[in-house]
């Protein structure tokens, strides 16, 4: 077997193509697009590199042919609760089902992460944000999300051979949006919605700077420096939210207020998947019109939950039901007179939630309260370089 170091255009299309030649006899494989890869590996487009650095390799058999690819990242800003070591990652690896060629794969990622001071090796993982490619597919192989990471099954064993162990297991929560929510939840609202201090608002694309700024407030008081998130910059989440514009649906994004502070935030988008998937990867020119014509003509069933979220001193107040019922106003047509809640007819069938870590037990118990069932399971597994070392998973949150 040949390992090669990535480093000409030519193998960064090798890079990619073996994630193609793995899952392509897969029916629920849909193929990542070309650029949301390459972008992870670009200095000039990924901020990753300014704490960071990454490399990664492909692997052909005596044949040449492509079958297998990994990629290792040092980032100084990459830290776990209850880290005692500075940890490295690896991702995007994909190999037949041979464990002498995965052990080759994640022999060269960890004697470069060794070289860089590294203790342990988390994967597979990002070099970047954890809302993307993170996290190893084990339970629930539906098609992938977008930016999700999806792998054959055999992967879980390659892993563990090698000497990985689980770090936390990563839950998505599906519903059925047709369906009427717990009661307790239209309890809870009604009992808000008598206060005129709790105001909400659906985010809307022609006051997208007013929304950004809401944005930002809320998840920074919520999020940053839980489960290693930085505080957002609201210049940069403007230019989210514009990137977003062409897929954005103004029903299912809402911001809770309170005394016209903004206190809870839930974000979703459409499943892009069931649009890029005709694509094959490709997202240049003729590509975005295809893009915006299959949007058009084909129907999205299913909407993703991106964020949700509520700022700590409200959060027990009941917020998160009346954030949820107030949501449902549009995306089931829900209608509310005189203490009575009646559904009408949903805008999607389906929603399904990010993943939810299992340190993070609170939130767990909010995804399942709302009567969703587990779709699926990815795990973020751990390899600690001293193995005689204690092994510890990730310690659950406060």
């Amino acid at each position: 077997m040949n390992l090669i170091e990535v480093n000409t255009p030519a193998l960064a299309r090798d890079f990619i193509n073996v994630n193609v030649l793995i899952n392509q006899s897969d029916p629920n494989y849909i193929r990542p697009l070309d650029k949301d890869v390459n972008e992870v590996f670009d200095k000039e487009k990924n901020k990753t590199f300014r704490s960071g650095e990454a490399i990664r390799w492909v692997l052909r058999n005596k044949q040449g042919q492509l079958i297998g690819r990994i990629a290792a990242f040092v980032n100084k800003k990459y830290k776990s609760k209850g880290d005692d070591g500075p940890v490295g990652g690896m991702g995007f690896f994909d190999c037949i089902n041979d464990q002498a060629a995965a052990n080759l794969l994640l022999d060269a990622a960890k004697n470069w992460l060794t070289e860089k001071g590294m203790t342990a090796m988390d994967g597979p993982i990002n070099f970047g944000e954890r809302d993307t490619w993170w996290g190893l597919l084990v339970k629930g192989f539906e098609p992938p999300l977008y930016r999700m990471n999806y792998n054959p099954a055999y992967y879980k064993d390659l892993l563990e051979g090698y000497g990985f162990q689980p770090f936390f297991n990563q839950i998505c929560f599906s519903l059925n949006v047709g369906r009427r929510i717990q009661e307790k939840f239209y309890e809870r609202h009604a009992a808000l919605d008598k206060d005129p201090n709790y105001t909400s608002d659906n985010i809307k694309i022609n006051n997208l700077p007013k929304y950004a700024k809401d944005f930002t407030i809320a998840y920074n008081k919520a999020w940053a420096g839980h489960g290693g998130l930085k505080q957002l910059d609201e210049r940069n989440v403007l230019k989210m939210f514009q990137s977003m514009k062409a897929v954005m649906d103004e029903r299912v994004n809402w911001i809770i207020y309170y005394k016209n502070e903004p206190i809870g935030i839930w974000v979703n988008l459409p499943d892009l998947n069931q649009w890029f998937k005709y694509l094959n990867g490709k997202f240049g020119l003729l590509d975005k019109l295809k893009f915006l014509w299959y949007k058009k003509t084909k129907p999205c069933d299913k909407f993703v939950g991106l964020v949700f979220g509520i700022v700590p001193e409200f959060q027990g107040k009941g917020v998160d039901a009346y954030m949820i019922i107030e949501g449902c106003r549009l995306i089931q047509n829900l209608k509310i007179e005189n203490g009575k809640y009646e559904l009408g007819k949903p805008i999607y069938e389906n929603f399904e939630m990010q993943w939810i870590g299992e340190f993070n037990p609170k939130m767990i118990n909010v995804a399942e309260s709302l009567g969703t069932h587990r779709s699926r399971v990815l795990t973020t597994y751990r390899y600690q370089f001293d193995r005689e070392k204690e092994f510890k998973a990730h310690p659950i949150l406060n």
